[in-house]
């Protein structure tokens, strides 16, 4: 069977963004991948208009598409996650007596795909099916924290200021990255009265094989506190933080 040299050359294309830190010229896509310029072009105006790069006309560069990280989470809508994450979840739920929830990014929401309960489950909003905005949740910020800073941008462009459900939560795109940029350094993501009051959730990234935030798992419980306290649950959080491993690991990371 004959060959498709445009794929496989948008696809390298895509390939190199997504590993670099940072965004790419056109020249440098060119340069290292031995392509000539006129075709480089020409390929990444066919994958902007996909939606799985993107043009940072500002500076003259192309970085990773909101299209790109969508098709990437498809994968854990396709396998049999709840066969793979399930058994872990379940542990996780009996052993904390909280709610225990999987969710992926689809655009700039999060998605919840698994849900688990304990024993003497308590009644919240957030099942299977649901979705919030990414930036409110634990889980999203999990995610969007650890994202290459090129798959971040992607993800948040174009977005306002963040919207809120309540009276706390990120009010700007600045003080969003800087809660993103506190969550990547200490490894894992809280929310406290933001998605819903009187509740909290703590949430550990699920990686690739890459090191990339493909997913996450949260445990939501009650908490009240005027005003918040900015407590960051380390105990708990280093419970979740296992179990996110555990998954990894049966995902072949």
């Amino acid at each position: 069977m004959a060959g498709v040299p445009g794929l496989r050359r948008g696809l390298a294309i895509l390939r190199l963004l997504a590993a670099s830190e940072e965004p790419l010229t056109a020249t440098t896509l060119a340069a290292r991948l031995d392509l000539p310029r006129s075709s480089t072009y020409h390929l990444l105006t066919e994958l902007e208009a996909a939606g799985v790069v993107a043009h940072l006309p500002d500076r003259g560069r192309w970085a990773v598409g909101i299209g790109a990280f969508e098709i990437g989470t498809g994968y854990l809508r396709h396998h049999p996650v709840d066969e793979v994450a399930g058994p872990s979840l379940r542990r996780l739920a009996r052993r904390v007596g909280h709610d225990v929830h999987l969710g992926v990014l689809d655009g700039r929401e999060l998605l919840y795909l698994l849900r688990e309960r304990p024993p003497r489950p308590q009644t919240l909003v957030t099942a299977v099916g649901v979705r919030l905005p990414a930036h409110l949740t634990a889980s999203g910020r999990a995610v969007l924290a650890g994202l290459a800073p090129a798959q971040r941008r992607a993800v948040l462009a174009g977005g306002g200021p963040p919207t809120r459900r309540t009276d706390r939560g990120p009010t700007s795109q600045r003080t969003l990255t800087a809660v993103l940029a506190a969550d990547a350094r200490r490894g894992w993501s809280v929310e406290d009265g933001e998605v819903s009051r009187g509740y909290a959730s703590v949430a550990h990234p699920i990686r690739d094989a890459g090191g990339q935030a493909v997913a996450a798992i949260s445990v939501t419980f009650p908490h009240q506190c005027e005003p918040a306290c900015g407590d960051t649950f380390a105990p708990l959080a280093r419970v979740v933080g296992r179990t996110a491993a555990e998954i990894t690991h049966h995902l072949g990371a």
